[in-house]
């Protein structure tokens, strides 16, 4: 054959694979479909293990490296999840016949609430003055509502919210009330007011971004108020989903953040920082890079195209945010002074002291997967 002949015989070989993907996630729909009407979890690690296991096999048989039927296979089961799951969400349909409004809907996140809550049937108002350049339909001042809904998401930036949620407070709209603030210190007042004011309320952290399409093995963060049926139907939104859910306390939920996001954030500007500072160029670090130096460049490449203003609310207005930094500037010294010593034993010390810290995550991982 040609090299063209040969070209074409593999855009066939393409399309072929891309009309079985299309039939894999009918099927899909179709598996959802019954694991609803028989009440069967949507996931099943299990299962997936077998598919995964069999795949590797298979894929070796037949002269094809196991890694990459691995790889293959994890994103079908990948894909295969997110339709089930949005299946799932449709045909709960816990939303239908109530309305919702999501303050600041114009916005990442906001954007997200809305097109969630209004595949599980609410009627979504938008709240946002950026409503109309997004091709939103809303108003452009949440004020100019009734405030007649089920649920008001406010999904604004820190220092807004806790305004809004303080004039809510004084306005009692009847329905639940929640914020998906990253942090809740800095919304303590307008949460306080809001629960003294008698209005059904309670907060939430969903920790993901606004891209996320398939909530398995993601978190969200339901901050106990005191307001039981609040946080119920709050937590309700998103029983037909895949997401973990976990509910604590206001402070007990910041403390945990200055590590979570925190300590995560500071470690890989203070990566970047170095390296910036350092007078070498970064095409020329990543030329000479290792496993390891990649990981962490690509990470830390992440956190600086985000917004300095949210990464310095979350390090600035928790009010235990000091801790984990004054923890960093701890393992920083204990390693550099180790190093500097040449304490060999004690630097030991810190590796096997890691390693036993984060083996229990990794070994949890390993019999999920």
């Amino acid at each position: 054959m040609t090299l063209d002949e040969l070209r074409r015989h593999l855009d066939e070989l393409d399309q072929q694979l891309l009309q079985i993907i299309a039939q894999r996630q009918a099927a899909s729909r179709e598996i959802a479909r019954v694991k609803r009407a028989t009440g069967y979890p949507t996931r099943d690690y299990a299962r997936e293990r077998e598919v995964i296991v069999g795949a590797r096999s298979r894929a070796e048989s037949i002269g094809v490296s196991a890694d990459v039927a691995e790889t293959v296979v994890r994103l079908l089961i990948r894909s295969s999840l997110t339709t089930q799951e949005q299946a799932s969400v449709a045909a709960h349909g816990s939303g239908s016949g109530r309305r919702a409004l999501v303050i600041g809907g114009a916005g990442k996140m906001g954007a997200w609430f809305t097109a969630f809550l209004t595949s599980q049937g609410f009627d979504v108002e938008v709240a946002d003055p950026k409503a109309a350049a997004a091709g939103v339909n809303g108003i452009a001042d949440w004020r100019q509502s009734a405030l007649t809904h089920d649920f008001i998401v406010v999904a604004a930036p820190l220092g807004a919210t806790n305004m809004i949620l303080q004039q809510l407070a004084q306005l009692k709209p009847r329905g639940v009330v929640f914020d998906l603030g990253s942090l809740k210190s800095p919304l303590r007042a307008g949460l306080t007011a809001l629960r003294s004011a008698g209005v059904a309320v309670t907060s939430l952290h969903p920790m993901f971004g606004p891209d996320t399409e398939l909530l398995s093995g993601r978190h969200v963060i339901f901050i106990d108020l005191g307001d039981a049926a609040a946080l119920e139907q709050a937590r309700a939104l998103f029983a037909p989903t895949m997401a973990e859910q976990a509910v604590m306390g206001l402070d007990e939920h910041d403390r945990l953040i200055a590590y979570v996001l925190g300590l995560s954030h500071a470690l890989n500007i203070a990566f970047f920082t170095a390296l910036a500072e350092s007078g070498e160029s970064a095409p020329r670090l990543v030329r000479l890079s290792s496993t390891t130096f990649d990981a962490q460049f690509d990470i830390a490449s992440n956190v600086a195209a985000e917004s300095p203003e949210l990464y310095y609310e979350i390090q600035h207005l928790n009010d235990f945010g000091a801790e984990s930094l004054d923890a960093l500037a701890r393992a920083v010294e204990a390693v550099r002074s180790a190093v500097s010593a040449g304490d060999q034993e004690r630097f030991t010390a810190l590796m096997r002291q890691g390693y036993e810290y984060v083996k229990g995550r990794r070994e949890s991982a390993a019999r999920r997967v």
